[in-house]
């Protein structure tokens, strides 16, 4: 029996990164993975991707900091499906600068995706759960949202508030059958990060002391843990997948 055979899975921010990781490795375990994103060209290769290897997915362009759309979306996906059981909440965005010089702007453009966008998903997705009487939200924070970051303001509050709001959810929701969690990756070798100077990436793998970075995979596989029935008891909880960096 594979772990989440036949969950409906909404994945957002899942064409590329941790979030392709989490949507390839739920199809793999019997899931629709429901990529909501706003690269169409690798949404709709991923879903080709995962197709081919016997999978099933399906691609929504949804921008998740405006809820129109993503009210839409999630009504589309209930229509088509009848339900969603799992809501990855794994959208994000950074645009780093000190407090000195971060504009308001770039403050209002991580708080709109990376918090604003998480209330946002959980709105439009939890009354499908409510009626269902089940389903699981799990949402990606940061390690930094535990301990700050020089340069990312903006970034931290936004991580740090999707732990609060995880652990009201987890309160609001736990008697309905709907578990909320929150994972806090640390150093983790996406595509952006392996283009950074190897003088840079030797640094973050010297903090570690596993020594080395996390790999998308890992990440999601503790998505993948956080949504089964294995994990059915655990709610408000913040898992850190950092290789013990914040020890």
């Amino acid at each position: 029996m594979k772990r989440v055979e036949n969950k409906v899975a909404i994945i957002t921010g899942g064409a590329d990164g941790i979030g392709k990781a989490t949507a390839l490795r739920f199809a793999e375990e019997g899931a629709v993975a429901v990529i909501w994103d706003l690269n169409e060209e690798k949404g709709s290769r991923l879903v080709e991707e995962i197709s081919k290897k016997g999978g099933k997915a399906a691609f929504y362009r949804v921008n998740t900091a405006e809820f129109a759309q993503v009210e839409k979306a999630a009504a589309e996906v209930f229509e088509k499906y009848g339900k969603i059981d799992v809501l990855i909440n794994n959208a994000g965005i950074t645009r780093d600068a000190t407090m000195k010089k971060m504009s308001v702007e770039q403050w209002q453009q991580v708080i709109d995706v990376n918090l604003s966008g998480v209330f946002y998903c959980t709105k439009a997705v939890s009354p499908y759960m409510l009626e269902k009487g089940s389903g699981r939200i799990i949402t990606t924070s940061s390690v930094v949202a535990l301990y700050g970051n020089f340069g990312q303001t903006n970034y931290v509050a936004s991580k740090a508030g999707v732990i609060g709001m995880t652990k009201t959810w987890a309160r609001e929701f736990g008697r309905k059958g709907i578990t909320a969690n929150a994972i806090a990756p640390g150093f983790i070798s996406t595509e952006m990060v392996a283009a950074m100077p190897e003088n840079v990436l030797a640094s973050m793998r010297e903090k570690v002391p596993l020594g080395r970075l996390g790999m998308p995979e890992e990440i999601a596989s503790a998505f993948l843990f956080l949504a089964s029935d294995e994990a059915a008891y655990i709610n408000g909880a913040v898992l850190s997948v950092d290789g013990g960096i914040t020890i």
